[in-house]
């Protein structure tokens, strides 16, 4: 889902997949799941990342593509709200070894538009690919416009 460069994104996109049958998961700082909040967090779906930790995450969301008959991912490719340079890769590379489709998801709060573009089959080409993703969120606006960039 991009582009992310509110808070408002998160409850926006999450109200978005419920109402069309969706139970997404999101990937979170660690740091947001202290009590009392992570309850309600573990409700919506959120997965608690140690960002400090290098770890296989890619690996441990691709088994759980494979254990569940129905797994939902949502990821915001910036990583961030704030501007970057560089999408992170890692949305990438878990739809790749899960063998699962990315379905482009937006916000668009010039539109005031939210929804699904299509899905995206990684081929492997991981460079090209992701330039191609980027493209389609060329003409989407976020609720901070300067904080994205493709």
């Amino acid at each position: 889902m991009a582009p992310h460069t509110s808070n408002w994104d998160f409850i926006l996109g999450m109200l978005f997949f419920k109402s069309i049958g969706g139970n997404p998961h999101v990937l979170m700082k660690k740091s947001w799941f202290f009590f009392p909040i992570k309850y309600l967090l573990d409700a919506l779906g959120g997965i608690p990342v140690n960002r400090t930790k290098k770890s296989s995450l890619t690996d441990q969301l691709a088994e759980e593509f494979e254990k569940r008959e129905h797994f939902q991912l949502a990821i915001a490719p910036e990583g961030t709200r704030k501007k970057i340079s560089t999408w992170k890769s890692g949305f990438y590379y878990i739809a790749l070894a899960a063998h699962v489709p990315i379905s482009l998801a937006y916000l668009d709060y010039k539109k005031k538009v939210i929804g699904l573009m299509e899905n995206f089959i990684p081929s492997g080409d991981a460079k090209s690919d992701v330039e191609k993703i980027k493209q389609f969120y060329k003409n989407i606006q976020g609720k901070h416009p300067a904080q994205f960039s493709i």
